[in-house]
């Protein structure tokens, strides 16, 4: 076992271990478990009996041997260690009788509830860390958001969880560090005929529940979709004026939006016409892009100034990236 590995136990009873990044799970010595939980290692022999005598978990499953040389004098000893694993190490702590295994159970019991009622956890001390990121990425949510409407704050939370994986700051979206294009180079066949089919489908099933008027998807001249499903989808000399699907959904959004083909609902047509691009070339991720976090991003593209386009654009790419 590696010497990076450290474990201690904060006042409140949280098991905390630090170790080196390429290690991928949690194995403790009996030693370093009687340390953790402040008892003699003959209590962590008892208990551990008891777990596996009651089938409560499988030896095979959580306790692994390794070889390790110890210096003994001027002697190197070869040593076989029980190490545990981390499923091992919390059932230890729901039996040990000590100070240390009290606070931990009252921990993890509050932590469990928390998970239950809420549906989540939050480790508070690695988003103390990160505050100052974390705000940033909101407020770039907020301020993105028009002025015109209010800002939901659960809208503005969606749509910075997208940006998750990178924390996209207003840095980057001031000094154009967006992306430009997006991954997946792949031939479709997408006619204007097909996404104003699936609207007129979309119209109908709203019409029906009395939320949008008459005029809705109602194109304000002949072919004003075919025209930017034609923008989409163009090319020159030979090659795709916007050569990944990522660019060619962003773009179709954008220009629905922004280009009002229809008397009413172009957001809401702009919107459906990107997840129904997405979801026809397997690139939609339900996970990320949640009904929040699509209406404020359709938001933003509704109120952004023709000047910042391709940030717009960019963001868009952004949040397509696997």
């Amino acid at each position: 076992m590696k010497k990076e590995v450290i474990i201690y136990q904060a006042k409140n009873g949280a098991v905390e271990v630090r170790l080196d990044k390429k290690q991928e799970t949690v194995m403790l010595t009996q030693q370093q478990v009687g340390r953790l939980f402040d008892v003699q290692k003959a209590a962590i022999s008892k208990h551990i009996k008891n777990i596996f005598d009651t089938e409560e978990l499988d030896k095979n499953s959580t306790v692994s041997i390794l070889e390790t040389v110890q210096s003994e004098g001027k002697r190197k000893i070869k040593r076989k260690i029980e190490y545990y694993n981390l499923d091992l190490v919390l059932s230890i702590g729901y039996r040990v009788n000590s100070a240390n295994a009290t606070k931990f159970r009252q921990w993890t019991t509050k932590t469990l509830r928390q998970h239950i009622l809420k549906g989540y956890t939050i480790d508070r001390k690695r988003v103390a860390k990160n505050y100052a990121e974390f705000l940033q990425a909101v407020e770039f949510a907020k301020k993105l958001l028009p002025a015109a409407e209010p800002a939901i704050a659960r809208d503005a939370l969606e749509l910075a969880k997208m940006f998750a994986d990178t924390w996209l700051s207003l840095d980057a979206y001031d000094k154009f560090a967006l992306p430009q294009s997006g991954a997946t180079k792949k031939q479709v066949r997408l006619t204007a005929n097909d996404l104003a089919q699936a609207i007129a489908e979309l119209k109908q099933t709203i019409l029906a529940k009395n939320e949008a008027a008459g005029l809705f998807a109602h194109e304000r001249q002949k072919d004003a979709l075919a025209g930017i499903v034609g923008n989409v989808f163009q090319s020159a000399f030979g090659c795709d004026a916007y050569q990944t699907l990522e660019e060619k959904a962003a773009h179709l959004l954008y220009f629905i939006v922004k280009d009002h083909p229809f008397a009413d609902g172009n957001k809401r047509s702009g919107a459906f016409a990107f997840v129904w691009f997405l979801n026809k070339t397997k690139l939609l991720r339900k996970d990320r892009m949640t009904p929040q976090a699509l209406t404020a991003l359709t938001l933003l593209v509704a109120e952004s100034q023709p000047k910042d386009k391709e940030k717009m654009v960019g963001l868009i790419l952004q949040l397509l990236k696997k």
